[in-house]
This record gives structure tokens, C-alpha cells and sequence, in this order.
């Protein structure tokens, strides 16, 4: 007979096993105690968002959120539904009728990294079911700041899962071989509990799979794993350049984050003020600043091999711009007025980008076209069979959603 896989036998039941996310529970805790006395109709955010990079127990944390409130759990994942229609048929239903085996009822929407901008309304159906909703909305994404989920960011309360510190991930590992009463050298865990980078489900899996070895024969030297090539979240990555030493990992930091480097800038320019100050903050700032020099010899050069500098002055040289760390948790900002111009630039050449196909489509100027827009937009968003003839691409439809 098969083993139990041990990330399922071991799976938390309850807040209490839950461990190295404290202050992602409080936020949780807190908006359980205001959904249940009515305080979210107020706030107008009647749903979360879990957000953390994969293995950080995002769907193990909403089925522990509905076992804690004693809620029948309805599930969907995001990638079942793709438009506005299937989504009403599915989950509109869910939100009208009680729970037939609970007290309360949790509507959890798994993966929401699945709802694409290209979803023919679902992610505004979505958000208009939300709105409505009279049972706690628990949604997961490994990516929240995809520009996509803008419009549910705003109506969500946002949690981050983070990347558990490896001796947290030693004392799950150490409690689970005590449960099957078996022994593995301390310096194997210790090997194990690194190696997978705060993924607390990769680390049990290689645990699970470790302890079918002979352990006579297993030697912390030669053994070996596969390292995770995980993406690194903007906020990790961040923290690294302003709180770590200066490193050839600080070079690559941001290689691993899924995001365009001139957004990347953004957020440093935004954060430096939080962290450094005094000649640290001159410093780091006349470091961005020759990030802004060598992007503006690559457009006008097209020379990319700047980019090298580029991604080094902001990583590594912000970096070793500090004389001494500051020490405690730092909550990381949004870019604010340089992103909306930016975020705004980039609607504006949606928005051309769409008049310019249709002007084309029907044969009138492109002038015409962005006049006449307002009109033209509503004619496009109503009528499917006009979108795909004018092949609009992910981010053209998005912008007709809004």
C-alpha cells in the first residue's frame, strides 16, 4: 500500500500549526472578526487576496480559515471559468445559497493568477460578485501585482504569505520525523530546510523522500537536491538590496523577478526615502540617477549591453550606498505619482493602438478614431465578433474593460 504523501498528512488543521506567519494571521483574524459583525460593508473590501511565491501555504491557510469559523468551503479555481457567463452560472449561486452541513459558508477562488485580462468579463463579474457577497471571499495568487488584477486589488484586502525562514521549516521537518519516529542527521534537515527556499511543500517532499533511503548510508556531504529557480517577489527582492550586504547574489537579485526593469526602478526610487538617509540617501540617489543615464543610451544607442549596468547600479549599488543596515521591519510602498504617469502612458497607448486597428478596419482617418473614441470603445466592448476581427491583443481588451 502507498504511503500518505506527508505535505497532506501534515497538512495544519488549524491557526495554532500554522507556523511563520504571524502577521499574515493577524490581518486574517482581524477581517474574520469584521466580516462577522459587519464592519466590511463600510470598508467595501469583502474579500482577501493571499498572494506568496508557490509552497507557502496559501490554500492550506483559506481550508484552516474555514475549519477555524466552522464554514462549509466552496472551491473554484480560477482557471475553470473564463468568462463572464460560466462564472454567473457557477459561482453566483454559491453566494446566494446557505450552507446546508455548516454555520457559515467560505467561497475560496484558487489561483487567481488564472483569470486573464482576456476573459470575456469574468474578472469584472468577479468583482461585481464580490461587492454583493454576503459570505468572506478568499482568493490565492503567487503573483498579486500582475497588472492584470489591478481592478481586484482594489476591492480585496491584501495578504502576503512570505518565504519561510529556513530554521522555521527545521522545526516542521524535526516534529514530522518525530510523529513517524525516525531520526536524520541534523546537518541532512539543515541541507533540506535551505535548499528549498521558504517552499515548506518542496521541503517535506524531499524529507518524504529522503527517509525511504538507507540511513546508514546517507552522507550530508554528497547528498544532493535540485535548487528551486523560484521568481523572487518585488518585495523580497528589495528588502535583499536595502537590508542585505552588497553580494553577487545582490547583482542577480533582480534576474528572478517577473517584472520590467524600468517598474523595477519605479519601486526603488519610491522606497530608497524609507530606508537610507543622510549620505546613504545622496548616494543611492545618484546611483538611480546613472540607471536613468544608461537607460537613456540604450534607447537612443540601442546599445543593450548597458543593461548589464543598469540592472548593477540598481542592485548592487543601492546596495553598498548604505553605511549600516536599518534594523526592523519596513513596510514597502507602491510607486504612487510616477506610476500613474507611467500606468497612464501606457493606457493612452492602448488606447491608440485600438483606434488605429479599427480606422484601418473601417477605413476612416486615425484622427477620426481617437476623437470619436468614447462612442467607438462601446461599440468594440459590446460586440465580441468586432474584437476578434480587430485581433486585440491581452492588454488592448483589459483596457476596454475599464
Amino acid at each position: 500500500m502507498n504511503q500518505k504523501p506527508w505535505v497532506d498528512k501534515y497538512r495544519p488543521k488549524s491557526f495554532e500549526d500554522i507556523k511563520g506567519q504571524g502577521q499574515a494571521l493577524q490581518k486574517i483574524k482581524k477581517y474574520l472578526e469584521d466580516f462577522n459583525i459587519g464592519k466590511l460593508t463600510k470598508r467595501k473590501k469583502k474579500a482577501i487576496i493571499l498572494h506568496g511565491p508557490p509552497g507557502t501555504g496559501k490554500t492550506t491557510v483559506a481550508e484552516v480559515i474555514a475549519k477555524e469559523s466552522d464554514s462549509e468551503i466552496f472551491e473554484l479555481n480560477a482557471s475553470d471559468f473564463r468568462n463572464k457567463t460560466k462564472l454567473k452560472e457557477i459561482l453566483r449561486p454559491a453566494i446566494e445559497q446557505q450552507s446546508l452541513t455548516k454555520k457559515n459558508k467560505l467561497i475560496l477562488i484558487d489561483e487567481a493568477d488564472g483569470i486573464s485580462s482576456i476573459d470575456r468579463g469574468g474578472l469584472s463579474e468577479l468583482i461585481r460578485i464580490i461587492q454583493e457577497t454576503t459570505y468572506p471571499i478568499v482568493i490565492t495568487a503567487n503573483d498579486v501585482w500582475n497588472k492584470k488584477l489591478s481592478p481586484l486589488r482594489k476591492k480585496c484586502e491584501i495578504v502576503q504569505l512570505k518565504e519561510i525562514d529556513y530554521n522555521v521549516i527545521k522545526s516542521i521537518l524535526f516534529g514530522i520525523l518525530r510523529n513517524e519516529g525516525m531520526f536524520i542527521d541534523n546537518k541532512i534537515i539543515t541541507k533540506i530546510a535551505i535548499k528549498a527556499k521558504g517552499d515548506i511543500r518542496a521541503a517535506i517532499n524531499d524529507l518524504q523522500a529522503i527517509s525511504k533511503l538507507d540511513g546508514e548510508n546517507l552522507d550530508p556531504e554528497t547528498i544532493g537536491f535540485d535548487e528551486r529557480n523560484k521568481e523572487t517577489d518585488i518585495f523580497s527582492a528589495m528588502k535583499h538590496v536595502f537590508k542585505g550586504k552588497p553580494t553577487d547574489k545582490t547583482r542577480k537579485i533582480f534576474d528572478s523577478v517577473n517584472m520590467p526593469i524600468d517598474k523595477i526602478i519605479l519601486w526603488i526610487e519610491e522606497n530608497i526615502p524609507a530606508e537610507y538617509s543622510g549620505k546613504a540617501l545622496a548616494k543611492a540617489y545618484d546611483r538611480l540617477s546613472k540607471v536613468d543615464v544608461f537607460k537613456g543610451r540604450i534607447y537612443k544607442q540601442q546599445y543593450w549591453r548597458f543593461l548589464v549596468y543598469e540592472y548593477a547600479l540598481l542592485s548592487y549599488g543601492i546596495s553598498a550606498s548604505k553605511e549600516k543596515t536599518k534594523t526592523g521591519f519596513t513596510s514597502y510602498k507602491k510607486p504612487s505619482r510616477i506610476l500613474k504617469i507611467w500606468i497612464n502612458n501606457r493606457r493612452t497607448a492602448k488606447k491608440k493602438s485600438i483606434a488605429k486597428k479599427y480606422a484601418e478596419l473601417v477605413h476612416v482617418g486615425h484622427k477620426r478614431a481617437m476623437r470619436e473614441f468614447p462612442i467607438i470603445k462601446n461599440i468594440i466592448k459590446s460586440d465580441e465578433d468586432i474584437q476578434d476581427e480587430l485581433q486585440l491583443d491581452e492588454d488592448e481588451l483589459a483596457y476596454l474593460e475599464k
